[in-house]
């Protein structure tokens, strides 16, 4: 079989020969908690497109999980890897230091939110850039106790864990976890337990207040070190809150002496169509962590912050081996470069004016899109069984996603009832592509729609 369009190119069924026969040996090489989501295997990629080992080519949507905002294999960061391995691969920095780390550093600070003095340190994955921004708030502060959200994901390590809301997959059987972890309400328009179904309504101060009262209920404010915050969640269904949120947020924090922790690992880097997601809301936080699309899929991340709390911790309290790694950090450099001569936010921003037109489209369509959503290109549409009972549909999504990979393009769902289905294209995906790749989408899900 061959089944081709302008990027699509289908030489097999899903999977192929070759790649079955690697899945196969990894049912046999690791366990089953590595699970794999797409039934391919990748040999080459670039931008958007990716190609199998049976030479099937793909629409990437998923980016690597918001890794690739610059796309696979952007040429600038390759050429500047190739130009680093030949220089040197390790000194670890607190050793032995090297300029592109402190080159990063500084173009980062230069765009930290609300401005000010600031200073930035690096590590590897998004959860440790979460476990080392506590550990500065505690350092800083002298208290102890961390506020998190219903929904949040903020990674997998202990603590990063305990932050995290999300119990299946990534909690069940997993505890106990870290203390003094607090949890309140996010608002979510679109399932507002106050607003009763009507969809006019907009989360208010009646949706924040529990919150605030989390402090009168759960733990006292003077022994609360930070809240942390991502400003869209991710993980958590790609739920915007209203515009007024995160500034009330700030100013209940700044009230009690708390930190503000915004955590911008998938929101940062150009994806709801400024450099940080924060710069919508117009505050100055305390730390943001960054990571995924910071080094174009190599091991990078950041906390960076008001350059007095950053000085919380003591000499060698933070740091690691392999963090802030040369490679990583050129990589980061070779990206910075290319959001400015690509302009990828003025991208982001006319990527998600398409998606969510097309996607409002769509939603005329077929009766199961409960909303779409999204700031910049951090866009998803949420499915449901009944758009009056606004019913989760989980088993529709999956089947959704199935039918559009099995023809050439591959989405990630996201959500606690995992019935979101949400795009992380690169910013720069030329528009055909993204045409190409939703005419696929609408007809996997119209298909529903007229069963």
């Amino acid at each position: 079989m061959t089944t081709s369009t302008k990027h699509i190119e289908l030489k097999t069924h899903i999977p192929g020969p070759k790649s079955q026969a690697v899945l196969d040996r990894i049912d046999r090489a690791t366990p089953r908690a590595v699970s794999i989501y797409a039934p391919l295997v990748v040999a080459r990629a670039h931008g958007t497109l990716l190609t199998d080992l049976d030479g099937n080519t793909f629409i990437d949507l998923t980016g690597g999980v918001g890794v690739l905002n610059v796309g696979h294999t952007h040429d600038r960061v390759r050429a500047a890897l190739h130009e680093q391995v030949d220089r040197f691969l390790h000194t670890d920095f607190t050793v032995i230091p090297y300029e592109p780390y402190v080159r990063l550093a500084e173009r980062l600070i230069a765009r930290f939110p609300g401005g000010g003095a600031a200073t930035a340190v690096f590590f590897n994955s998004g959860a440790e850039a979460v476990e080392n921004a506590v550990k500065i708030a505690r350092a800083y502060t002298k208290r102890r106790g961390i506020i998190a959200f219903e929904r949040a994901f903020h990674g997998r390590t202990l603590m990063a864990m305990s932050l995290t809301s999300k119990v299946h997959p990534y909690k069940a059987g997993m505890g106990p976890f870290a203390p003094e972890v607090y949890r309140v309400p996010f608002p979510y328009p679109y399932r507002c337990p106050w607003g009763h179904g009507d969809p006019a309504h907009q989360c208010g101060d009646v949706c924040f207040q529990p919150i605030a009262q989390a402090l009168q209920l759960q733990v006292a404010p003077e022994d609360v070190a930070a809240v942390i915050v991502e400003p869209v969640q991710g993980e958590g269904g790609f739920i915007v809150p209203p515009p007024a949120f995160l500034p009330w947020l700030r100013a209940l924090t700044e009230r009690h002496g708390i930190l503000l922790i915004v955590d911008e690992v998938q929101t940062g880097f150009g994806r709801t169509g400024t450099f940080f997601a924060t710069e919508q809301a117009g505050i100055r936080p305390d730390l943001l962590t960054l990571a995924k699309s910071i080094a174009d899929g190599l091991p990078l991340s950041a906390v960076m912050g008001r350059a007095e709390v950053m000085d919380g911790p003591g000499d060698s309290q933070i740091g690691g081996t392999y963090v802030g790694n040369p490679l990583a950090v050129t990589a980061a450099n070779a990206v910075l470069d290319v959001f400015e001569e690509e302009d990828l936010l003025q991208a982001a921003r006319k990527q998600g004016q398409y998606l969510t037109e097309r996607l409002q489209a769509l939603a005329s369509q077929s009766r199961f899109v409960g909303e779409v959503r999204g700031l910049g290109a951090m866009v998803a549409m949420e499915l449901v069984r009944d758009r009056e009972t606004r019913e989760p549909a989980p088993e529709l999504t999956e089947r959704v996603l199935k039918r559009a990979m099995a023809r050439g393009v591959i989405c990630l769902k996201a959500g606690i009832y995992g019935n979101v289905i949400r795009f992380l294209a690169p910013l720069n995906t030329p528009l055909d592509i993204l045409q190409e790749a939703l005419t696929v989408l609408e007809a996997a899900l119209l298909e529903e729609t007229s069963a």
